[in-house]
């Protein structure tokens, strides 16, 4: 049997790769065509968990998906261990680039994980290509360092107008494992043969190779419920009788059935115990959070995402919101079960920032976990970061290795991507419309998330503009049509991160002191940039003064992408899709340097001192 590529075939969506990825050649055209309908989409990857990546917040952290969503959609705790070679989908952003679609995350390479070939088959369970991956990265496999940080990028489609005409939502790129046959995975995702070999190209005789993958068109969004029963693979030869296997198959059904009615009603019995137990008590329990009918009304249509906290629990988590759990603000550092998490006070209305936080999920936007109303005040309870702001990071003490350009460059990635999904991929599009770096909080491995998001506004994909007669910012980040005119849209966001690359590059802050005077940081560059010797005084105002020779040229790239974003016509401002573009080559060129240097280090050493070699 042989896949069918000629014109006889059924018309397909996508075409099947077959045993083609193999080669190893640096090339991007593994990855799928951009012929969807849309140029960006939500997507799914289905991933086996594995050792290292056993867990949901491992899982998510390798495919730079959101844990909530992920663990939502698979009916699983964001804490427990996962049973291996389970099916789990997770949630990624597809989007198109140079004709192929793709979804992108970083990897950095281990003793175990240290070629294309072994990091894209094995690593990512053939969710990535070899030749892909030496496309997206052009380093020598064999000269990378334990650590390296590489760009990865992820097998990923959208529907096209014939799928989307047909019913079909949502794309889920599943890696081939041995044994598997296009009929079984249809059975088992609940979808017709038919659309499968379609979306794949495949005739029925086609033949399907490990490590390949094949897209698996859905109806609606996947979860583990709509699986019909988790596929078990015994190890089997190609002559195995077909009888046999239907038998097996027979039996494991009516036994996993039937176990499966067990412990449902079981669940339900407890459930139910419980619940009448935990209702008993909350009738004598005097101090009880009341929500207001119109808040519930308004959380109505997400309160199976957000959990809605009492204010006995906040309180409990926080210490009676104890002096030395506040982290600045009305932000305290709470404790609930073995989760810490961030408990922010406030008197104004929560319901429309819960209401988006519910809807959309970015590994780079801070996750809500719940809320709660109390009297005259809310509380939203978020995802702890023990790093803190960007702010408070830019002002602590400085070392090469945590402070270095590499490490600023993917802060401003995360940041990049963060924004690039509100503008492009939420439904509707929102702008954030407050980004300065003390509303970006970073982690403990410094990776960035955009947080407050309390003047966020919805568009039509970034598109429309929104003209407000309140005006409320922070000073120094508010794009002019934003202050003179209340104009909001997409580019009102890439102003503002314009402006947190400047605090990157510089470490100062917006606004600085010239002269006696405060002038705009924007401002301050601007001028710099347009003198004749502008890379001698930008050394100087900035914390690169001690940086690694050659680390100059890519800061300054930097610095000419951050003007870019702060023009004064919001037109002649990049997209965010076309700024992740711009940093993506910054930091891959950055990374390539890198590398050369080390190299050169090393034979500078081994020329020193022989013996060494």
């Amino acid at each position: 049997m042989f896949l069918c590529f000629h014109s006889s075939c059924i018309k397909s969506q996508q075409q099947y790769s077959a045993n083609k990825v193999f080669s190893c050649q640096p090339k991007d055209s593994y990855l799928y065509t951009c012929n969807g309908h849309h140029s960006s989409c939500q997507s799914f990857l289905i991933f086996k968990p594995r050792p290292p990546y056993t867990t949901v917040p491992t899982i998510a952290a390798l495919m730079s998906a959101d844990s909530r969503h992920l663990a939502r959609i698979n009916n699983v705790s964001e804490t427990a261990v996962l049973p291996p070679e389970k099916d789990l989908f997770v949630p990624v952003n597809c989007s198109c680039s140079d004709h192929r679609y793709r979804a992108e995350t970083a990897f950095d390479t281990t003793p175990q994980s240290k070629t294309y070939f072994v990091i894209a088959n094995d690593t990512f369970q053939g969710l990535s290509t070899c030749g892909s991956l030496k496309h997206a990265n052009r380093f020598n496999e064999f000269e990378m360092e334990d650590g390296f940080g590489l760009k990865i990028p992820l097998l990923c489609a959208c529907p096209t107008n014939d799928q989307l005409v047909s019913g079909v939502e949502y794309l889920a790129t599943y890696p081939i494992s041995r044994g598997d046959t296009v009929y079984d995975l249809a059975r088992g995702f609940n979808v017709t043969a038919k659309s499968v070999l379609n979306a794949n190209g495949l005739s029925e005789t086609s033949m399907i190779f490990p490590f390949t993958t094949l897209l698996i068109p859905l109806q609606t969004e996947p979860s583990s419920a709509r699986i019909v029963a988790q596929r078990y693979r015994p190890v089997v030869t190609v002559f195995s009788a077909k009888r046999s296997k239907k038998k097996k198959r027979l039996t494991v059904g009516i036994v996993a059935a039937c176990s499966i009615l067990v412990f449902t009603v079981f669940l339900v019995t407890v459930l139910g115990v419980v619940y009448m137990r935990r209702r008993g008590k909350a009738e004598k329990i005097e101090e009880m959070t009341i929500l207001p009918k119109d808040l519930l009304v308004e959380i109505a249509s997400f309160e199976k995402i957000v959990k809605v906290f009492s204010f006995r629990e906040l309180r409990k988590a926080t210490k009676n919101f104890s002096p030395k759990c506040k982290i600045n603000g009305s932000v305290y550092r709470g404790a609930l079960g073995n989760r810490i998490v961030a408990v922010k006070k406030t008197e104004i209305d929560v319901s429309k920032q819960v209401n988006m936080l519910s809807k959309i999920y970015h590994f780079n936007l801070v996750k809500l976990f719940g809320f709660c109303k109390h009297r005259d005040s809310s509380y939203l309870v978020f995802e702890y970061m023990a790093t803190g702001s960007l702010r408070e990071w830019l002002n602590g003490q400085r070392s090469e290795e945590t402070h270095g350009l590499r490490t600023r460059v993917r802060i401003a990635m995360d940041v990049a991507h963060g924004l690039h999904y509100l503008h492009n991929f939420t439904k509707p599009g929102y702008v954030h419309n407050n980004i300065n770096s003390s509303n970006i909080l970073l982690d403990s491995n410094l990776r960035a998330k955009i947080s407050n998001f309390s003047l966020a506004r919805t568009t039509n994909n970034g598109n429309d503009v929104i003209a407000l007669t309140t005006i409320m910012g922070t000073r120094g980040f508010m794009a002019p049509e934003y202050v003179g005119i209340g104009y909001v849209t997409s580019k009102v966001d890439v102003y503002s991160f314009g402006v947190v690359m400047m605090e990157l590059i510089s470490g100062k802050e917006a606004v600085v002191m010239e002269g006696g005077h405060e002038v705009l940081l924007s401002t301050a560059i601007a001028t710099i940039m347009e003198g004749d010797d502008a890379e001698t005084e930008l050394r100087n105002i900035t914390y690169l003064a001690n940086e690694e020779n050659g680390s100059m040229e890519y800061a300054m790239q930097m610095v000419k992408l951050s003007l870019a974003c702060v023009k004064q016509d919001p037109a002649s401002r990049p997209t965010m899709d076309e700024v992740v573009t711009s940093l993506v080559k910054i930091q891959v060129d950055l990374q390539m340097a890198h590398l050369v240097r080390r190299t050169e280090q090393d034979r500078t050493v081994q020329k020193i001192v022989p013996w060494l070699a």
